[in-house]
C-alpha cells in the first residue's frame, strides 16, 4: 500500500494541484490530507474542489473549525463561510475529526494535531516532559490497534518511532508538513511495502523536489 499524504492545505490551490499530480504520478492507493484547508493566499474555493475532484480523505483542522464557529476570523488571510461557494461550506461541514484506515502494517489513524485533539502538538524533537505530558499522544500509545499515526498542524513534516514494548507493535508517527507557502512547503509518500517514508518539497515555482527519504 502506497499512501500520498497532504498537509494543513491553507487555501494553496496551486501547490496542491502539483502535489496531488505528483502523487498521481507516484501511483498512491489513496490520498490523505491533515485538514486547515482555509485561511492562507490560494483560492480555498478551488483547493476545495480538488480534495474533492481526487477523492482526498480529509479531516477537520483547527482552523476548519474556527470558520464553522466564526472564531479567531482576525488572523492574516482568514476566510468567513459567507464567501465561500456552496460545495466548499458542504465540504467543510462534513469533514471528520478523525479517520481511521486499514493497513497491512495496522490501523492507521489520521488526525489534524495528534489524534481527536485539532490543537495538540508533537515535535520531531520532543523529549523527557514534552512527550510524558502529551496526553494526546498517551492515548494512541495505549491503542495498541493503531500502528501509524498521521497528523498535521505543527507544519514541520517528520517520522517517528515510538517503541510500545511488552510484545506490542511500535506507533510510527508520521507529520505531512504543509503546503503554505511560507512555512517549506511539501507533501509526503508513505510507502508501506518498501516501509519507506518520502518527503517531497515544492519550490517558489512549484517545482517538486525529493527532500529525503527515511525508513519506517
Amino acid at each position: 500500500m502506497r499512501l500520498g499524504l497532504i498537509g494543513d492545505v491553507h487555501a494553496e490551490d496551486v501547490r496542491l494541484e502539483v502535489a496531488l499530480a505528483r502523487l498521481g504520478a507516484e501511483r498512491v492507493d489513496r490520498l490523505l490530507c491533515t485538514g486547515d484547508i482555509v485561511d492562507g493566499q490560494g483560492d480555498v474555493d478551488r483547493a476545495c474542489a480538488l480534495l474533492e475532484a481526487h477523492r482526498v480523505a480529509t479531516v477537520r483542522g483547527n482552523h476548519d473549525r474556527w470558520i464553522r464557529e466564526d472564531t479567531m476570523r482576525d488572523l492574516p488571510h482568514a476566510h468567513v463561510m459567507t464567501a465561500l461557494a456552496p460545495r466548499s461550506i458542504a465540504l467543510l461541514k462534513t469533514l471528520p475529526p478523525t479517520l481511521r484506515v486499514d493497513t497491512p502494517m495496522g490501523q492507521l489513524l489520521l488526525g489534524h494535531g495528534v489524534a481527536e485533539r485539532d490543537m495538540a502538538r508533537l515535535g520531531p524533537n520532543d523529549t523527557g516532559y514534552g512527550l510524558a505530558t502529551n496526553d494526546a499522544l498517551l492515548g494512541v500509545l495505549f491503542d495498541a490497534s493503531v500502528s501509524i499515526l498521521v497528523g498535521g498542524h505543527t507544519h514541520e513534516a517528520y517520522v517517528r518511532r515510538f517503541e510500545r514494548g511488552a510484545a506490542k507493535p511500535p506507533l510510527v508517527v508520521v507529520n505531512a508538513g504543509t503546503l503554505a507557502r511560507d512555512d517549506a512547503p511539501g507533501f509526503v509518500l508513505l510507502d508501506l511495502g518498501a516501509r519507506r517514508v518520502d518527503f517531497f518539497s515544492l519550490g517558489p515555482a512549484c517545482e517538486v523536489t525529493l527532500r529525503s527519504r527515511a525508513v519506517l
